[in-house]
């Protein structure tokens, strides 16, 4: 009899997971999967050892002969096809973080959404806070012909230049695409942008942990597997807690605290040093 229902327990759980790609589903996974299975992302894969032997940046330079976010800024399908699937990722990733992480987002004032996409993430975190003013910053081709509203905002420009000044900056899945030289860079940016901590400035950062469920062999399995994806398509890479110390300090942060609350990532706050009153 248990054995009875520890099998029909697992149907169900599987019948669930099924659902996250019907397309018809409101937290559906399937333009993410579309995305990742589709020719222009999967000949990479196919010139893996290629590149070992070229010293291209990246595999996906080696079949595509430029950056993955190059190619999206002059191919507006792929552009499209990205998009989508970084916002059905964020519609699943903000179901949660909404409703089991609200305290994320108390409190705070003003918010910049760092390479913020389409604007899902922002959407649904003013929905849910309408006292909160939020931006989304992205590159010019990303952000073109979007419209904000009441306190929703959508602004073009270029990370690696300026970051648009916020109590706090949010980076969803953003460091995990570049090296950690090109993230202290983008990290350092974002610094300038808020306050001090005393004044309550932040960077929140939604990012993979590595290794973050200790004892989960699937979980760590998948998070490095997500560390080859980088590899393959971007130059960047997952890291673990060590990593990210690492790279706050050096990008000028004092602390960081990281709450495990959305699986395989986390939610990591991080904190510029208090200014010294002289």
């Amino acid at each position: 009899m248990l054995a009875f229902l520890l099998k029909e327990k697992k149907v169900i759980y599987l019948l669930q997971l099924r659902r996250l790609l019907l397309k018809n589903e409101p937290l559906s996974l399937a333009p993410f999967v579309q995305a990742q299975l589709d020719p222009i992302l999967m000949d990479p894969w196919h010139s893996l050892g290629e590149w070992f032997a070229n010293g291209d940046s990246t595999p996906f330079a080696t079949a595509h002969g430029k950056h993955l976010f190059e190619y999206a800024g002059d191919d507006p399908r792929l552009n499209h096809l990205f998009n989508e699937a970084m916002e059905s990722d964020a519609r699943l990733i903000m179901s949660v973080l909404i409703k089991n992480g609200k305290r994320v987002f108390e409190g705070l004032t003003s918010l910049v959404d760092v390479g913020g996409g389409i604007g899902t993430v922002a959407k649904a975190t003013s929905n849910a806070f309408l006292e909160l003013k939020c931006s989304v910053f992205d590159l010019p081709h990303v952000v073109e012909g979007l419209e904000g509203g009441n306190n929703l905002s959508y602004i073009a420009g270029d990370m690696f230049k300026s970051v648009p000044s916020a109590d706090t900056i949010l980076l969803k899945w953003i460091l995990h695409d570049w090296s950690d030289k090109d993230c202290a860079k983008i990290l350092k940016k974002c610094k300038e942008a808020i306050p001090s901590k005393e004044n309550g400035g932040k960077v929140i950062v939604i990012d993979t942990v590595i290794d973050n469920q200790k004892g989960d062999d699937k979980s760590f399995e998948t998070q490095l597997f997500l560390d080859v994806l980088m590899m393959v398509h971007v130059s960047g890479k997952e890291r673990n807690e060590q990593e990210w110390a690492k790279l706050f300090s050096d990008a000028g942060f004092s602390d960081y605290k990281i709450s495990p609350i959305l699986g395989l990532r986390s939610v990591i706050k991080v904190y510029p040093y208090i200014e010294l009153v002289k």
